[in-house]
């Protein structure tokens, strides 16, 4: 009978490790979101090993207990404690404890489709293939008004249509490339070398007393796949349902994230000072504001609809005008602007 040495079964059990989904889901004080999310996990239909890693960004509801129940349903998953504020902090620490070389990162107010691993880890044999994403579609948790229902409700823009400010996005193609910024967060497939070259994620999730702290998130590594000229797929199968709470359903939150996009939008502009020229480009604000320059469509619009896409790009422009002042006056938000990573 033939042995293989330690370190040949070493090898081969490096080699199983790296063909492995992560399943990366950052978290905090949201344990009744996180709870349905684990359980449509707990279903997926993947019939290969994968793990997931649930990172508890300093939560001080019932966080930790939601993740002990389901520590006894899904034997592959492991909670960790970041508590430094950001959602980049949730993120990179699931990076740097993955096994596999296939990260997939979630929101913790997603709800997968059952097909949703088994469709990324499908898309991903074709080596070629850096990022897969799948529909967002909004799971309204309570009827919406029926100005943000209109909003949804518009036309397919360019084979898909969306609500940037609620990270929703239908596509009405089959599989195939699409662009890295039509893959949002909540439902985010890459591989790790892959995040790795990027430099990781830019800072995102800040509380709102460091939201001078606030970077372009995965917006920086879609930049970094596409100046790169990698290959970005869509999968139906690869989809989620986003939930749409009720406070999200208002005119103020719109100018709230717009107030957020801005502050991002002023961090990019400003890190870029340190590329050269032909690097720089303008400031990506088409995510938040992607509904918003579809002009002919407009004269549909009714006024509550307007008003929502001018309280957004009023707030846009108060988060910009705030973090170029906090860029000004504060050093410590200069020093972070410009940081090399942010592990």
């Amino acid at each position: 009978m033939a042995y293989r040495s330690q370190e040949s079964t070493r090898l081969l059990f490096q080699l199983k490790i790296s063909k492995m989904l992560s399943v990366i889901v950052p978290t905090r004080n949201r344990a009744d979101l996180l709870a349905p999310c684990l359980e449509s996990i707990r279903h997926q239909s993947l019939d290969v090993k994968f793990e997931v890693l649930v990172i508890d960004n300093g939560s001080s509801d019932t966080t930790q207990e939601v993740i002990k129940d389901y520590q006894s349903k899904l034997p592959n998953l492991t909670g960790i404690y970041a508590p430094e504020p950001g959602l980049h902090t949730g993120r990179h620490a699931g990076m740097n404890a993955a096994n596999g070389d296939l990260l997939v990162f979630a929101d913790d107010d997603i709800e997968a489709l059952p097909t949703w691993l088994s469709s990324i880890e499908d898309s991903f044999k074709i080596s070629t293939v850096a990022m897969v994403g799948g529909n967002n579609y909004p799971m309204f948790l309570q009827p919406p008004p029926q100005w943000l229902q209109a909003l949804w409700n518009r036309p397919t823009f360019r084979d898909h249509k969306s609500i940037p400010a609620l990270s929703v996005i239908e596509f009405t193609k089959p599989t195939t490339e699409i662009s890295p910024y039509q893959i949002w967060g909540c439902n985010f497939a890459i591989r790790k070398d892959v995040l790795l070259k990027a430099g990781g994620f830019h800072p995102d999730g800040m509380p709102k007393e460091l939201i001078r702290f606030r970077g372009d998130g995965e917006t920086h590594v879609s930049r970094h796949v596409a100046e790169s000229g990698l290959k970005c797929v869509f999968h139906p199968g690869a989809s989620v349902q986003h939930k749409v709470t009720p406070e999200r359903m208002t005119h103020a939150y719109f100018r709230q994230r717009g107030f957020n996009q801005g502050v991002s939008d002023s961090y990019t502009q400003l890190r870029q000072q340190d590329l050269p020229s032909t690097s720089a480009k303008r400031p990506f604000i088409k995510r938040a504001l992607g509904f918003a320059v579809r002009k002919t469509l407009n004269l549909l619009d009714s006024a509550e609809t307007r008003r929502a896409e001018a309280e957004l790009q009023l707030g846009h422009s108060e988060g910009f005008a705030h973090h170029q002042a906090a860029y000004r006056d504060d050093p410590e938000v200069r020093d972070w602007v410009h940081r090399p990573t942010y592990f």
